[in-house]
C-alpha cells in the first residue's frame, strides 16, 4: 500500500473518531446530571485542534503568519463546538465550514490595507485564479474580456476587481520617491492652506480698494506691497511724512468701518493740510509775453475742469507767446488730470501758443512721461 493511501486512511479514521467523539460529547453534555460540562468541552476542543491546524495550513503563504491563521482556526473550532447540533449532520463537516469561514473573514477584515466590499474581495480572488489558469492555457496574459467570459460576469465587474486588488497592499506614504533623495510619497500630498479662512476677507478688501481715490490706493500699495517707508512715499508725492501718516490712518479707518458693515460708508476727503490741500489752487501771472499758470494741490477729476478753464482764459486774453504751467505744488495727478493737461496743450497749440510744464514733482513727471508729454517738459 502506498504512503498516500495510508495517509488518506488515517485521515478518514481520525475524522470518524472526531465525529464519534463529538456525538459522545453532545450526548453527555445534554445529560442534566452531568457535572463536568466544561471539562467535556475542553476535551473535544483539544481532540479537534490538529484538524483545525490542517485547515489553517491550507491558507499559508498568503501574506499572513501561520501562527495567526492557527489562532483564527482555533477560534472557529471553539464556535463550532459551542454551536454543534448532532441532528444537523457530521461535526467535522460543520466545523470545517465554520473554521474556513473564520479564516476567510480574517483575510477580508484584517489583511486588506483599504476597506473593500466583500463581493469585490471574493471576485478579486476569483480573477486572480482565473488569470493564472488562462495564462497557462493561452501562454500569454489574458484580456479583460477573456477573464469576464471565464467567470461569466461583465467586464465592468472585472475592471472593478482589478482596481480593488490594489487596496490589499497599498503603497506606504513613507516610501521613497525616485531612486535618490530623501523625499517620501507623503510629501507629494498637499496640506491644508492656513490662509484659506482669510479668502472672504481678501475678496472683500479687494472690492473696497476700488472705491478709494487713486492717490490713497497708490499709497497703500507702496506702503504695504512695495515696502516703502512713509518718508519714501512723502518724497514720491511731494508732501510731508506727517501728511502721509494722516492719509494712511484715514484710509485704514475707512477700510475697517467698511469691512464691518453691509453698506460701505461714503468716502470723505480730508480737510486742508498746511503743506498740501485736496482742492486745486490756480494762480495766473502775465509778464513780458509769458503767462505763468501756477497749480497747487491734487490734479484729479474734481480739479481738471478748473485747470482747463484757467488755461483757456489765458489763451483768450491774448498777448502771450508762451504759457508755462508751474507744477511744483502738484503732488498727485490721476488720469483725469493728465487728460486736462493734454487738453490745455491742444488749446494753446490751436491758438499758436507754445505750452510747457515746469518744476514737476517725481510722481507727476513719471505719470506725464508715460502719457507721452515729456517733450513739453522744460
Amino acid at each position: 500500500m502506498s504512503g498516500q493511501k495510508r495517509t488518506a486512511m488515517r485521515s478518514e479514521r481520525a475524522l470518524e473518531d472526531l465525529d464519534g467523539a463529538a456525538l459522545s460529547y453532545a450526548a453527555r453534555f445534554a445529560d442534566p446530571t452531568e457535572g463536568r460540562r466544561e471539562h467535556l468541552r475542553e476535551e473535544l476542543v483539544q481532540l479537534a485542534l490538529p484538524f483545525a491546524g490542517r485547515l489553517a495550513r491550507r491558507y499559508r503563504g498568503r501574506g499572513e503568519p501561520l501562527e495567526d491563521l492557527e489562532q483564527v482556526a482555533r477560534l472557529g473550532l471553539v464556535k463550532a463546538v459551542d454551536r454543534y447540533d448532532p441532528e444537523r449532520g457530521s461535526f467535522t463537516a460543520y466545523a470545517a465550514v465554520t473554521i474556513t469561514g473564520e479564516i476567510k473573514r480574517h483575510f477580508r477584515d484584517r489583511t486588506w490595507g483599504v476597506h473593500v466590499p466583500r463581493r469585490l474581495q471574493d471576485l478579486t480572488i476569483e480573477v486572480s485564479q482565473a488569470t493564472a489558469v488562462l495564462t497557462s492555457e493561452l501562454s500569454r496574459s489574458p484580456t479583460v474580456a477573456e477573464i469576464a467570459r471565464r467567470l461569466e460576469t461583465s467586464e465592468e465587474e472585472i475592471l472593478a476587481a482589478l482596481e480593488s486588488a490594489a487596496g490589499y497592499t497599498p503603497a506606504s506614504l513613507n516610501g521613497p520617491v525616485g531612486d535618490d533623495g530623501p523625499a517620501e510619497l507623503g510629501d507629494m500630498f498637499g496640506a491644508l492652506d492656513a490662509d484659506l479662512e482669510s479668502v472672504d476677507d481678501r475678496l472683500t478688501v479687494s472690492g473696497l480698494l476700488y472705491r478709494l481715490p487713486a492717490r490713497e490706493r497708490r499709497i497703500l500699495a507702496m506702503r504695504f506691497y512695495g515696502n516703502y517707508t512713509q518718508s519714501d512715499i512723502a518724497a514720491e508725492f511731494g508732501i510731508s511724512q506727517m501728511h502721509v501718516s494722516r492719509l494712511l490712518s484715514r484710509t485704514l479707518n475707512w477700510l475697517r468701518q467698511a469691512m464691518l458693515t453691509d453698506t460701505p460708508p461714503r468716502w470723505e476727503s480730508g480737510g486742508a493740510q498746511p503743506e498740501a490741500t485736496c482742492a486745486m489752487a490756480v494762480s495766473v501771472d502775465h509778464h513780458d509775453g509769458q503767462t505763468r499758470v501756477g497749480l497747487r494741490g491734487e490734479l484729479d477729476r474734481d480739479a481738471a475742469d478748473g485747470v482747463r478753464g484757467a488755461v483757456a482764459d489765458a489763451v483768450r486774453t491774448g498777448g502771450a507767446v508762451e504759457i508755462v504751467m508751474d507744477l511744483d505744488g502738484v503732488g498727485f495727478i490721476d488720469a483725469s488730470g493728465v487728460a486736462a493737461l493734454l487738453a490745455c496743450h491742444e488749446t494753446a497749440r490751436g491758438a499758436g501758443i507754445r505750452l510747457r510744464f515746469a518744476r514737476l514733482q517725481p510722481y507727476v513727471r513719471r505719470s506725464l512721461t508715460v502719457a507721452g508729454l515729456e517733450p513739453l517738459f522744460g
